[in-house]
């Protein structure tokens, strides 16, 4: 084996990690991929390949001319962050849903860490703070904010709604700070979208492997599988057309552009929490409501100040604190290498 091929392998395995990575910042709600992406150098190789997603890609695919298609949406790049966002979605998101169940609060903290340290590495991007640089820092913090209290809907599985819910979740891939996550729990399609529909298509394939069909047979699985298909279809659309738009901001307004970021991040970092209560529906008689999952329904949070007089409370300070140690050493390593 060659060094350049030593190199390449090496150059994709790192590529799946930040795939992965990115796919289980987008499940947490108030967590962004996109900032992934940003702190870690690749953010505008992603914006122009998702921009490549267009016409001229479809025409070449239709014509057969798939390597100058591969060569054209840059689909080495693609296939393996998106590799290693399907692979964290079927295995360490798995494993996040168990820390969420049983050690919410820590998991909150370490990505609260995280967050922070984030919005530390961007904030070293903007090279110069002019008043329209400060001006839409404000913008984007006083939208995040504004977010960061709406209500949740409820569950809706009409498929031109879940097309639309499918357009709003990439949002997290291409704007850094915008959670499509917490956006699907706002728009009450959070359980039905990451949570059903991902574990229904996990069990399913795992069904295969022994050559069992008989899922495939139940009304529900169908159908789950039919909501999984508008909202991979309207995921696709998001993407170009966020790309498209991103692209264009960045190279007029980059300055502007990172600034908004950073507010709509600060805006937003309220989700990521860890010291908060959550507030539960009930019906008329006084019961849990339940979503499709059979948990109970949160309707809002009541955020509260930690307890110092609490042996667990050091030990979230200390999920913080790795949170911002993770971030850090890993964008020390991936400017390292870099250069």
């Amino acid at each position: 084996m060659t060094l350049s091929t030593k190199k390449s392998i090496g150059n994709g395995l790192i590529l799946i990690l930040k795939g992965m990575a990115m796919g289980i910042a987008n499940k947490v709600p108030g967590v962004s991929g996109g900032i992934i992406a940003l702190v870690f150098g690749f953010y505008s190789e992603l914006i122009d390949s998702f921009q490549k997603l267009n016409l001229n890609a479809l025409s070449r695919l239709l014509n057969f001319e798939f390597k100058a298609f591969w060569k054209y949406v840059n689909g080495r790049f693609l296939f393996l962050i998106f590799g290693g966002v399907i692979i964290s979605y079927f295995s360490f998101s798995l494993v996040l849903d168990y820390l969420l169940k049983f050690y919410e609060t820590n998991v909150m903290a370490c990505f609260f860490g995280m967050i922070l340290a984030s919005i530390f590495l961007i904030f070293k991007k903007i090279d110069k703070w002019e008043k329209s640089v400060i001006f839409f820092c404000f913008l984007g913090f006083t939208f995040g904010l504004l977010l960061s209290f709406v209500n949740p809907m409820t569950e809706n599985d009409n498929l031109l709604f879940i097309f639309f819910c499918g357009i709003v979740s990439v949002s997290g891939m291409t704007i850094p700070g915008l959670s499509g996550s917490f956006l699907l729990l706002i728009m009450g399609n959070y359980n039905l979208l990451l949570v059903d529909a991902v574990n229904n298509l996990y069990y399913l394939i795992s069904e295969f492997i022994y050559f069992d069909f008989s899922s495939l047979f139940e009304p529900y699985t169908r159908r789950l599988l039919v909501i999984l298909s508008i909202f991979t279809l309207g995921s696709l659309f998001g993407l170009v057309m966020f790309s498209n738009f991103l692209k264009l901001v960045l190279i007029k307004f980059p300055n502007q552009t990172i600034s908004t970021i950073i507010g709509f991040i600060s805006g937003t970092i309220i989700l990521a929490y860890p010291w908060k209560a959550k507030e539960y529906l009930y019906d008329e008689y006084g019961n849990f409501i339940l979503n499709s999952v059979g948990k109970e329904s949160v309707t809002n949070f009541q955020y509260y100040l930690p307890d110092l007089n609490k042996l667990e409370t050091y030990i979230e300070f200390s999920s913080i604190i790795f949170g911002v140690m993770l971030i850090l050493v890993l964008n020390y390593y991936e400017e390292k290498r870099t250069n």
